[in-house]
């Protein structure tokens, strides 16, 4: 009689067991989607408009709850492609005026660095007598709730130079972590 109770507790604390794993396996997938709904996002980079920041395949998280700052690296709805997402280079906040001479940027008249550009594509462009950001300058201020974004990989991209200012709308994340590739963590 003991060996039937000893195995009837064994049996119970086994299933108490794998209900206790279900249990918890749910509360945490509750948390993962409630966090990834409204506070973070999982993307992956496609194309190679930021290159070498980012490379086709890299993932990423982002903070949806943000406020862009200059050199922000933000995930974007595209705004000439329905229902695709662009990541990009917050260049221009409200009211700047924004410039490119010679490769070198000017917000309102003041030379910016740009240390990300020191890459091997702009190299080669030089080498070539070529410029990598081609020169242009905005016809009027970026607007009130609008940004003027690019890429890294200036000779690529497809940014507000060719479909113009972003409303802070369609701004639905800032770039903070690369996890992927493993070798490459890194925080923004």
């Amino acid at each position: 009689m003991a060996e039937n109770i000893k195995k009837k507790n064994d049996d119970e604390s086994i299933g108490r067991f794998v209900l206790d794993i279900i249990i918890m396996f749910a509360i945490l997938m509750g948390i993962y989607y409630f966090i990834f709904s409204f506070f973070l996002s999982n993307e992956t980079v496609s194309g190679p408009s930021m290159q070498p920041t980012f490379e086709n395949g890299d993932r990423l998280i982002a903070v949806s709850h943000f406020t862009p700052k200059r050199n922000d690296i933000v995930i974007l709805k595209a705004p000439d492609q329905k229902g695709a997402l662009y990541i990009k280079r917050v260049i221009g906040t409200p009211g700047d005026m924004v410039t490119s001479k010679n490769d070198k940027l000017y917000i309102n008249g003041k030379h910016i660095a740009e240390p990300y550009l020191n890459n091997s594509y702009e190299r080669r462009d030089h080498r070539l007598g070529e410029l990598y950001t081609n020169n242009f300058t905005l016809k009027e201020r970026v607007p009130k709730d609008e940004y003027f974004v690019m890429g890294d990989h200036r000779d690529v991209s497809k940014d507000s130079r060719y479909f113009g200012f972003v409303k802070r709308s369609s701004l639905i994340g800032r770039v903070v972590f690369r996890y992927w590739p493993f070798n490459q963590w890194k925080t923004f």
